[in-house]
C-alpha cells in the first residue's frame, strides 16, 4: 500500500487514548450487560422449578456439567496458548502476553453480546440468556480475533488492537450467524467462522497497513533461544487442548467423542509430516523450530469443520499428513513470497496456520459432507451430525455439501473485507502506532525492568521466518561483558 497523505512522526504516547478507550467501552459493558444480559434457566436460581416442569431427575443433567471441562481446556488455550505462542520475538515478550490478555478479556464481554443478540436472545423479554455455552462461543469469537492479532504483532498499538477487537467480534458474530444459521452449516471447531475469517481477517489489516521501511527494525524481527523456548509453551499448550477446542460445543454422545479422536489422531500426524519437511527444506536438515511450533497445529486446525462428521480415524490421518507439509511449505517459502511481492508483512505467519488450514478444513467438511449416507451414519446419525431436521429435512447430503463451501466462502469475504475496512480506519493518525524502526519492542509501550535493558542484546540467530543465518556462531560476548 505504501506511504500516504497519513504518514508523518509518530507519537506512541497512549497515557490518555488508552485509559480513555478502556474505561469507555467497559462502562458501556456494564450498562450494556445491566440492560440485556441475564442468567439462561441452567444458571438461575430458579432450576430446581425448571427440573420439576421439564422431568429432570438430577442436577448431573445441568449442561455445566457436560461443558465445563472442555470450557476449561479452551480458556486456557485463548489466554496461555496464544499468548504463549507468539513469544518468539525477542523483545515483545510482554506484548504478546500482555495485549492477549487485554484483547481476550474485553473481547469476551462484547462477545457475549453481540453472539447473545443473534443466538441467545428471549424475544418476549428482550434479555440475553447466558450459560456455559455461550462463555465458550465467547472463547471462540476471542480466538479469531487474537488470530489476526498474530499478522500485527509488534506493529500496532494496544489501543488499535482495541479497535480490531471491536470490529472483529462484530464481524465474527455477523458471519457466525450468516454460516451457522442462514447456511445452517457444521462447523463445531471453528475452521471456517474462527480460522479462516481470523486469518483472513488479520492478513487484510496488515495488507493495509504495510510499512515499507519496517526493515529498519529487522534487528528486533527475530528470536532468540530462550524466547522460542517460551513460544513451544505455547504451541504445546494448544496441540494438548486442541481436542477440547474442537470437540467443546459439538453435539453430546457420540458427535463429541468423534470429535476429540479425530482431532486428536489428525494433530499427531501433522507434527510427524511438519518435522520431514522442516528437515528436508533445511541446510543439513537442522529443524527449524518456527515449523514445530506453528505447523505442527495445523492438524487441527483442518478438522474443526469435519470434527463431528464420519471422516474415519484414517481419513483424519490424511488431514493431519497433508497440512502438516502444506503449512510448514508455507512458512519455508510462500511467506517470504508474499512479503515480497504482495507486500504482506505477516509477524507470526498467520497465513500458514489458521487461513489456509481453515480454507482447506472447510472444502474439506464439504467433501465429507456431501459423502454422507445412512450406510455410514444411520438414519438417525445422518440427522443429527448434520442437522438435517426442522426446516432442513429435506436436504441431503450433497446440498449440505455445497453449503459448507458456501460457508468457508462467506468466511473469507468478511475476512478479507472487513479487513481492509478496518485496515482504512487504522492508518489515521491518532492511535500512537510505533514508527517502522521501532517496531517489535516492549519498551515502546511497557515499563521493562533495568536489569533486563542493562544487559548487552543477545546475538540473533533467528529471524522468524526469513532471514535466517544458517551458520550459527559463538557469542562475542565475554564474561566481563556480562
Amino acid at each position: 500500500m505504501g506511504n500516504c497523505f497519513f504518514s508523518q512522526d509518530k507519537n506512541t504516547n497512549v497515557r490518555v487514548s488508552l485509559p480513555a478507550v478502556c474505561f469507555v467501552w467497559e462502562i458501556a459493558m456494564v450498562v450494556l450487560f445491566g440492560i440485556f444480559v441475564r442468567y439462561n434457566e441452567e444458571a438461575d436460581a430458579h432450576w430446581g422449578e425448571y427440573k420439576k416442569t421439564h422431568n429432570i431427575t438430577t442436577d448431573m443433567e445441568n449442561d455445566f456439567y457436560y461443558r465445563y471441562p472442555s470450557f476449561q481446556d479452551v480458556h486456557v488455550m485463548i489466554f496461555v496458548g496464544f499468548g504463549f505462542l507468539m513469544t518468539f520475538l525477542k523483545r515483545y515478550s510482554f506484548g504478546a502476553v500482555g495485549f492477549t490478555f487485554l484483547i481476550a478479556a474485553f473481547g469476551l464481554q462484547w462477545a457475549l453480546l453481540m453472539q447473545g443478540w443473534f443466538h441467545s436472545l428471549d424475544y418476549s423479554t428482550g434479555k440475553i440468556l447466558i450459560g456455559i455455552e455461550n462463555l465458550i462461543n465467547a472463547d471462540f469469537c476471542c480466538g479469531g480475533v487474537l488470530i489476526a492479532f498474530g499478522a500485527l504483532l509488534g506493529k500496532v498499538s494496544p489501543v488499535q488492537m482495541m479497535v480490531v477487537s471491536l470490529f472483529g467480534v462484530t464481524l465474527y458474530a455477523v458471519e457466525e450467524y450468516i454460516i451457522l444459521n442462514l447456511l445452517h452449516c457444521r462447523d463445531a471447531g471453528g475452521s471456517m467462522v474462527i480460522h479462516t475469517f481470523g486469518g483472513y481477517y488479520g492478513l487484510a489489516i496488515s495488507w493495509i497497513l504495510y510499512r515499507p521501511n519496517l526493515n529498519k527494525s529487522k534487528h528486533l524481527n527475530g528470536s532468540v533461544y530462550h524466547s522460542d523456548l517460551f513460544a513451544m509453551i505455547g504451541t504445546l499448550f494448544l496441540w494438548l487442548f486442541w481436542p477440547s477446542f474442537n470437540s467443546a460445543i459439538a453435539n453430546h454422545g457420540d458427535g463429541q467423542h468423534r470429535a476429540a479422536i479425530n482431532t486428536y489422531i489428525s494433530l499427531a500426524a501433522s507434527v510427524v509430516t511438519a518435522v520431514a519437511i522442516s528437515s528436508m527444506t533445511e541446510k543439513r536438515g537442522r529443524l527449524d523450530m518456527v515449523h514445530i511450533q506453528n505447523a505442527t497445529l495445523a492438524g487441527g486446525v483442518a478438522m474443526g469443520a469435519s470434527a463431528e462428521f464420519m471422516i474415519s480415524p484414517y481419513g483424519s490421518l490424511i488431514v493431519g499428513f497433508f497440512c502438516g507439509i502444506i503449512s510448514t511449505f508455507g512458512f519455508k517459502f510462500v511467506s517470504p513470497f508474499l512479503e515480497k511481492h504482495l507486500k504482506l508483512q505477516d509477524t507470526c505467519g498467520i497465513h500458514n496456520l489458521h487461513a489456509v488450514p481453515g480454507m482447506l478444513g472447510g472444502f474439506i467438511s464439504a467433501i465429507v459432507a456431501a459423502m454422507a449416507s445412512e450406510s455410514v451414519y444411520s438414519k438417525e446419525g445422518l440427522i443429527a451430525t448434520l442437522g438435517l431436521e426442522g426446516n432442513y429435512a429435506n436436504r441431503g447430503a450433497g446440498t449440505q455439501g455445497g453449503y459448507q463451501a458456501a460457508g468457508t466462502c462467506v468466511a473469507m469475504v468478511f475476512g478479507i473485507v472487513g479487513g481492509a475496512i478496518v485496515g482504512l480506519i487504522l492508518k489515521l493518525p491518532i492511535w500512537g502506532d510505533p514508527a517502522d524502526d521501532n517496531c517489535f519492542d516492549d519498551e515502546v509501550y511497557w515499563e521493562v525492568p533495568e536489569d533486563e535493558e542493562s544487559i548487552p542484546p543477545v546475538l540473533e540467530y533467528n529471524n522468524h521466518m526469513a532471514h535466517k543465518h544458517q551458520d550459527r556462531c559463538d557469542s562475542n560476548y565475554n564474561l566481563e561483558q556480562l
